[in-house]
């Protein structure tokens, strides 16, 4: 039986040698995995290890990927807020059942730097309401990534930081250590929820200086070392 019409293209990443591209199969978001980015929206921060609970899980949709560039400025709201997040990529199938931690790092195939984008106001009237959030996390063209690199390629993720300029102006800062769930957690936990599959990324979370876009503004969003070497990154401006 023939299509009733064609297929939409499935979203690709490419790598950052130019040797490929990665498919996206489906794309998962953490929220509150840094401590100052939980303060400044008003949410208690863990003390300890042993006191983070259960992490905080939305999912944006596939085709909201974009390689930079320009992104159009959403709809129906007035406060665009930018999150800059590690992003991982899986380039296996998870077995069956809860993943074992020490089993998680053998699924990644990569990682990238994106951005989180958020429509806060309908992010926060959900909230309010003890709605769900959807409107205010997925919508067209909110999860902006820059080229990936294999694993291998980059240095131990601790080791890292995070940043995101806008229009020159460092907005945002964090170290990657400060995860309060690192990538092997976030894994098992996902594993208890959903089936893992090779083209699943998942946005890790964002550090502290969420603040508004404006059509016109230009981003960097870099993850770079002590020395100063960006290891991975994303550009692209908010049109209108």
């Amino acid at each position: 039986m023939s299509d009733l019409f064609p297929a939409a293209p499935v979203a690709r990443i490419p790598l950052a040698d130019g040797s490929g591209q990665f498919p996206v199969r489906r794309v998962y978001c953490v929220g509150r995995n840094f401590a100052d980015h939980a303060r400044e929206m008003g949410a208690a921060a863990p003390a300890s290890a042993t006191e983070r609970g259960q992490p905080v899980f939305f999912m944006k949709p596939a085709d909201a990927i974009t390689i930079g560039g320009s992104v159009p400025y959403p709809p129906a709201t007035h406060e665009l807020h930018h999150e800059v997040e590690l992003v991982v990529a899986l380039g296996k199938d998870a077995p069956t059942g809860v993943l074992a931690r020490e089993a998680a790092s053998a699924l990644v195939f990569g990682f990238a730097v994106g951005l989180d984008l958020t429509r806060r106001d309908l992010q926060a009237a959900a909230k309010a309401q003890g709605l769900p959030w959807d409107t205010g996390k997925s919508f067209d063209h909110c999860a902006p990534v820059g080229a990936m690199r294999r694993k291998q390629e980059l240095p131990a993720l601790d080791t890292l930081q995070i940043s995101l300029h806008i229009n020159g102006q460092i907005r945002q800062h964090g170290h990657l250590a400060d995860l309060i769930w690192d990538v092997a957690d976030i894994l098992v936990e996902l594993s208890r929820l959903y089936a893992l599959k090779a083209g699943d990324l998942i946005f890790m979370g964002t550090p502290a200086g969420v603040a508004a876009l404006q059509p016109g503004d230009h981003w960097q969003a870099a993850i770079s070392d002590s020395n100063g070497q960006v290891w991975l990154q994303s550009h692209g401006r908010i049109c209108r």
